[in-house]
């Protein structure tokens, strides 16, 4: 709210500083005595000791203007003032050198000290250099990664593997790696982070340089520098791709000056000088209060001063101004003399005083200074604010940037500064969001985390479920205290914590607030313009780092905006019953269709916004009532087609293609593409020539595919609100939304550019901060070996001892820091606030999905990314947050786990949706869902129609669609109940920690067993129910297996291959692990047939089916061909997996070998005895079936006589009989029975057998005799392998004639049949 004196109708021109002399006799001027009083109080000199009142010069309007010019004489003007100095050379101005000294990519801010690095290892040095005296230069790292910060002289020449350090003469200073560099390299200093501050000081009279990291020295880094003639050093740096700092070298006030050292350029000593002496005059007027009636002065304290619109303070402020505002423009005064007296203003008073303060001077401001000096001013103030916030160090109250914050809350509280600033500054210029962040101290001891967590603790590794893993012993009451005490700990600093928190969210409930419409536009609608643009930058430029707001920075900015949003929905619910609670928000699906909401080139469920409109014109005009113009679809279509064939801009406009050494190259200017203290970076620097891509499309123009809609910039508040005649954002409502609002419409579009946020960078970030509990993880399991090995060490191995314990304490020192550390992004990151946000997220994704499933057709417009936010939201609370918060204790967790089932369920399969990486993603998440016993009973809850559905999807044929995924998700339906499939790791690589078991393979390491008898049973019902279902999955499954075993078989023969060379080589580790994935599927897809044949046994074994003999023959041939290569003596198999190589943890013969033992059993145990006499003879009929290979099962190399028992297994050799942890006595008697009846029925059948002639064959397998005939042409071949055939292709093996008909054939009726085939 404005002040009440920024309401009252005073025009500038009232008081304009003239000498007339009708001012004195201006109406309401005090007396002259009072005036005298007054202005001498005002404009006291505070080098001199006030004189008596009867000897001061009386002074008025008229003589002021003199006096003040004597108050402002400042005699050090001299020949420092135009920066010729000793010792310096170069320009007064020192900036960085982009015509000439630098060498690789860069990027330079606007005002020449901001860099990013953009290639390999650029360089660049400043354009003024030192060669006697001693100097000191400030760099603000914005990012903690490779950099060289030092000086260098102009004869060093860099390139893009030597920077400044790697060369003589040049020095540098290296905390990524904690180094310092001089051509050789040795340890120095500390760790430097992003938000640090780094000092480097050169004193050329005793030739050393040193560096001090936030005011701290770090101690001499180099000595005997080379000095005398030709010998000048330049502040230089070198930095990696996408790093990036920001320099003060004297442009603004120092933020750790060092005594005896001068800044390289020179502060504004006179300007200073005046502006501090013009700050006490202005701080005097609103401590003095004038009081005609009494006439005299009466002293008030500043936050009580009201502007009364008394012409005597009006004039006095007048004067004043007249010489303060060109100061007020200039950055080092700003940041020296007003941010240091709002600063102090907030420090001294409570939030009421300090804002009522700030009030007045920026009422003061915008009155007596022109429009531009007061833009500028707010400008720099605000540059100042941002920088100053994000560089402050951290200390354990988080004092300095809660001060910085509640100045910026006060300045935004001002209606007309807010205003303005969101429309040129906040998102235009500043990088904003930094004012939302919490930077993590990299060292805790620093930060003074030591003082609020003296005890320290870590939790146990936790396991996917988000609990402690299995087996933690109890507690002792040691750790329990110390646990306790960590615990309280982490409590006083999340206070500490929630505090910033909460004004960060004030900023933005300031930006967010809608009811500041007084002569003007809303804040809420301002900032919902810049934060469009803001996510369109971060979306456009996603891969192109220096582009995107970094992600830390992107999560804080994304819990404060969520705090916000819902604090203004439930507020709107107060004053309007019929809306809706935050607690039900949601997306209605027209925002996605109606073109009120611009999504950019963001991909649609169903493709191309352009293709979608053409495709579902008439859903559009029948179901929302939108109406698609003809001649705009044509020219979106026109613009697709050409999109990759731009025309070229302008002349005028043009960049330069070929950029030339040294030259400089206007960029598009997004917000982001700078160092995350200043604006924009608009010069791009380059030693080579560059070519530069112009955007595909510009980010300043609208989309041409937009439909009756405005351009983000070009909306007003009536076209997003809407009005009695206009809908607004919710233009298009379908038949299946209700008709009451759920609340205001800017709300419902904050909240889509909250869910993208997540979608853009938060979800990648919240996994990457896990990254800290992983190493407490990794440091607490180094701790426990050593004090296992400690306990164990003999006493009389001192050496031993000594070693161990001093590995000990090192570990332990570690993990007292990461601990601190963990407290710290727990309270940061992961508290159960931070977890609530994302759930809330989670169920807001829930609700737009059904809404806009209910649209059918129109669903094709929703964002992919609605989609990805559930998925991934979902995993993060299931994943990230745990041991300390449990995503079972979530409000509505069962609901949200079976609607979240429901979804998945309905549309992994769904064909409105296209996209191959989002199809993909949803098979993923259904196929994580399906592991866990939690999320499999939430599958199993879903309406019984919609799970019979997803398994009738399940069992599509595999061809033309990722069936390794869907086969994955059958395997975990089944896992738990097929033959010794129990394990969680393979019984090979038990020996193994699982920690230590970084395994690519998807069969290393499974969760418990969770099978679903529920699905299953839909499973046999689907495949029972038609006659088609069944033949038409079994055959892609059995299709599918003899290609990935096929490819195993013969990538391990590579292997093998390159092994045996004499030669030193290297296998590709990633055919290594393609090689691991076939063999996986392979493992996979017979557990596939494994639960088919015991769900459905008669699919295979009742002849009655037109297709059982086939498939039985055809699983036949494949398990005998698996049994063969993997069960020979000496074979390929054998010597890949004695190799052992890495990569191929998961190829042994157990899991590949009890699933084909366990569709025997099924077949020949478990089945009617008519079934297993058939499965038997068709067994025994397949020419590769060999006895020893079952014999092999059971450690046994040859069968055994009839009638003899079973010896007893070979060690040396592979025997299911050793793994009686996994198979079960029961489950050995099966095998041994199979073995037995399997070796009486091949004794039986070679005894019966007959001799067959070759001519009697079947010219395609040589298996089996001929059998059938085919139509129209005549050929022959046995019944198995012209059924085979059939299932994928109609043309004959030979002729290649459509087949029409096939039928019997023997042996008497050849001579027939050849005479008519001969006819």
């Amino acid at each position: 709210m404005a002040s009440k004196g920024s309401s009252m109708s005073f025009s500038r021109k009232s008081y304009r500083l003239t000498s007339d002399a009708e001012k004195s006799r201006v109406t309401g001027i005090v007396h002259e005595k009072l005036l005298n009083d007054y202005l001498h109080r005002i404009f006291s000199s505070p080098e001199h000791v006030p004189a008596a009142a009867a000897s001061r010069k009386p002074l008025n309007f008229q003589n002021l203007p003199e006096h003040l010019d004597q108050l402002l004489h400042v005699e050090d003007e001299d020949e420092e003032s135009q920066g010729q100095v000793e010792g310096r050379l170069g320009p007064s101005t020192v900036v960085l050198d982009h015509t000439g000294g630098f060498e690789g990519l860069l990027l330079v801010d606007d005002d020449l000290l901001g860099v990013i690095g953009h290639s390999n290892f650029g360089t660049i040095r400043s354009t003024t250099c030192v060669y006697k005296g001693k100097w000191v230069y400030e760099v603000l790292i914005s990012s903690q990664g490779l950099m060289q910060i030092g000086w260098c002289t102009i004869n060093c020449r860099f390139n893009q593997e030597e920077g400044v350090g790697d060369t003589h003469n040049s020095y540098a200073y290296d905390g990524n790696r904690v180094r310092k560099w001089n051509v050789t390299t040795t340890n120095y200093g500390k760790a430097w982070a992003a938000g640090d501050i780094v000092s480097c000081l050169i004193d050329l009279d005793d030739g050393t340089l040193s560096f001090c990291l936030n005011g701290v020295s770090l101690g001499t880094a180099f000595e005997n520098l080379s000095r005398g003639l030709g010998m000048a050093y330049f502040p230089a740096i070198s930095l990696s791709f996408k790093e990036s700092v920001a320099f003060n070298f004297g442009s603004r006030p120092l933020r750790y000056p060092v005594a005896g050292y001068r800044p390289l350029q020179d502060p504004p000593r006179a300007d200073l000088v005046r502006a501090q002496k013009l700050l006490g005059c202005f701080r005097a007027v609103l401590s003095v209060e004038l009081d005609p009636v009494e006439g005299r002065l009466v002293e008030k304290d500043s936050s009580e001063w009201q502007l009364q619109g008394q012409p005597t303070v009006l004039l006095t402020l007048a004067h004043i101004f007249h010489r303060f505002a060109p100061l007020l423009r200039k950055v080092y005064l700003v940041e020296a003399v007003l941010v240091s007296f709002l600063r102090g203003v907030v420090e001294a008073g409570s939030p009421a005083q300090a804002q009522a303060v700030v009030r007045q001077v920026l009422d003061l401001l915008w009155l007596f200074m022109e429009d531009y000096e007061v833009q500028d001013c707010l400008k720099q103030l605000m540059m100042s604010l941002l920088r100053l916030y994000r560089f402050s160090p951290i200390v354990p109250d988080l004092g300095l940037q809660i001060h910085y914050l509640r100045l910026t809350i006060a300045i935004l509280r001002h209606e007309k500064s807010r205003k303005f600033l969101l429309s040129n500054v906040l998102f235009d210029v500043l990088r904003s969001v930094v004012f939302f962040y919490i930077k993590s101290p990299l060292r805790v001891e620093e930060a003074g985390l030591q003082e609020l967590i003296p005890t320290t603790w870590w939790p146990h590794r936790s396991s996917r479920e988000g609990k402690d893993s299995k087996d933690v012993k109890d507690e002792t009451a040691e750790d329990r205290a110390r646990r306790r005490a960590y615990e309280r700990g982490c409590q006083r600093l999340k206070k500490c914590i929630e505090v910033v928190e909460e004004l960060q969210v004030q900023i933005l409930k300031l930006l967010l607030n809608n009811k500041d419409d007084n002569g003007g536009e809303a804040s809420r609608y301002i900032f919902l313009t810049k934060f469009r643009k803001f996510l369109q930058e971060n979306a456009s430029g996603r891969g192109n780092m220096p582009v995107l707001c970094p992600p830390e920075y992107m999560v804080c900015f994304l819990h404060r905006l969520i705090s916000a949003l819902r604090y203004y929905w439930d507020e709107y619910k107060a004053s309007n019953p019929r809306a809706s609670f935050s607690e039900e928000a949601y997306i209605p699906p027209q925002v996605f269709y109606n073109g009120k909401v611009d999504y950019f080139d963001l991909q649609r469920l169903g493709g191309l916004l352009s293709h979608l409109r053409k495709t579902l014109k008439d859903d559009l005009a029948s179901k929302a009532n939108i109406l698609i113009d003809p001649l705009e679809l044509q020219a979106a279509t026109m613009d697709d087609l050409d999109e990759d064939e731009e025309p070229a801009p302008p002349a005028a406009q043009r960049p330069t293609q070929a950029l030339a050494m040294g030259g400089v190259l206007p960029l598009p200017r997004p917000s982001w593409l700078s160092s995350p203290t200043l604006g924009r970076a608009n010069r791009f620097l380059s030693t080579a020539a560059v070519s530069l891509m112009t955007p595909r499309r510009p980010l300043s123009t609208s989309e041409k595919v937009k439909v009756r809609t405005l351009s983000a910039e070009q909306r007003t508040r009536e076209d997003i609100e809407g009005s009695h005649w206009n809908e607004g954002l919710l233009l298009g409502r379908p038949p299946e939304e209700p008709e009451q609002p759920l609340t205001e419409n800017s709300l419902l579009e904050v909240l889509d550019g909250a869910v993208m946020m997540y979608n853009l960078s938060v979800h990648q970030q919240l996994g990457k901060m896990v990254g800290v509990s992983d190493d407490v993880n990794e440091y607490a399991i180094a701790l426990r070996d050593t004090e296992d090995k400690l306990r164990r060490c003999p006493k009389r191995r001192k050496d031993i001892i000594a070693e161990l314990t001093k590995s000990q304490k090192v570990f332990s020192e570690k993990l007292d820091h990461l601990s601190r550390r963990l407290a710290w992004v727990h309270a940061t990151v992961y508290s159960q606030e931070k977890m609530l946000d994302i759930y809330w997220l989670l169920r807001v994704c829930l609700r737009t999905i059904e809404h806009g499933d209910r649209t059918g057709s129109l669903f094709a417009f929703m964002p992919e990314f609605y989609l990805s936010v559930a998925i991934n939201s979902y995993s993060a609370l299931k994943n990230y947050f745990g041991p300390v918060h449990s995503m079972e204790e979530l409000p509505g967790y069962e609901e949200t786990l079976t609607r979240l089932a429901a979804i998945l369920a309905k549309h992994f399969a769904d064909p409105r949706i296209v996209g191959t990486d989002i199809r993909d993603s949803l098979m993923q998440a259904l196929a994580s869902y399906v592991c866990y016993p939690h999320s499999l009973r939430a599958v199993e809850r879903i309406p019984e129609e919609q799970r019979v559905a997803m398994v009738r999807s399940l069992l599509a044929p595999y061809e033309q669609r990722p069936w390794a995924q869907t086969n994955w998700i059958l395997v975990r339906l089944w896992r738990g109940c097929g033959f010794g499939y129990r394990y969680t790791r393979l019984p090979h690589l038990l020996k193994t920690k699982p920690e230590d078991a970084n395994l690519p393979s998807l069969q290393s390491e499974w969760p418990e067993p969770c099978p679903s008898t529920l699905l299953q049973q839909h499973m046999a019902e689907l495949l029972r129910e038609g006659p088609d279902v069944a033949p038409s999955f079994l055959n892609s499954v059995l299709n599918q297996l003899n290609w990935a075993f096929s490819e195993f078989i013969g990538m391990i023969q590579e292997i093998q291959q390159a092994a045996e060379r004499l030669e030193r080589n290297f296998v590709d580790s990633r055919q290594l692990k393609v090689c691991a994935t076939c063999f996986d599927l392979s493992v996979s897809l017979l557990r596939v047939l494994e639960m088919t044949i015991t769900l459905v046994p008669e699919i295979f074994l009742d002849w009655a089916r037109p297709t059982s003999e086939m498939l039985l023959r055809r699983l036949a041939q494949l398990l005998n061909q698996v049994l063969n290569r993997v069960t020979a003596e000496r074979n390929l198999f054998d010597r890949v997996v004695t190799l052992r190589l890495p990569g191929l943890e998961s190829v042994d013969h157990y899991p590949i070998l009890v699933a084909v033992t366990g569709i025997l059993v099924r077949l020949l145990v478990h089945g009617p005895a008519s079934g297993t006499e058939r499965a038997t003879s068709v067994l025994l009929a397949d020419p590769c079936f060999q006895l020893r290979s079952i014999c092999y099962l059971l450690g046994q190399p040859e069968p055994p006589a009839p009638g003899t028992a079973l010896p007893p297994p070979d060690r040396k050799r592979f025997s299911l009989q050793s793994y009686t942890d996994y198979i079960s006595a029961e489950e050995l008697a099966q095998v041994e029975q199979m073995l037995a009846h399997l070796t009486s029925a091949s004794a039986q059948a070679a005894a019966a057998s007959l001799p067959t002639s070759e001519e009697d064959l079947c010219p395609i397998c040589y298996a089996h005799p001929i059998s059938a005939v085919f139509q129209p042409c005549g050929h022959k071949s046995c019944k198995a392998c012209i059924n085979q055939h059939l299932m994928n292709n109609k043309d004959c093996f030979f002729c290649k004639a459509t087949i029409v008909s096939v039928e019997d054939w023997e042996k008497t009726a050849s001579t027939s049949t050849t005479t008519s085939s001969a006819a």
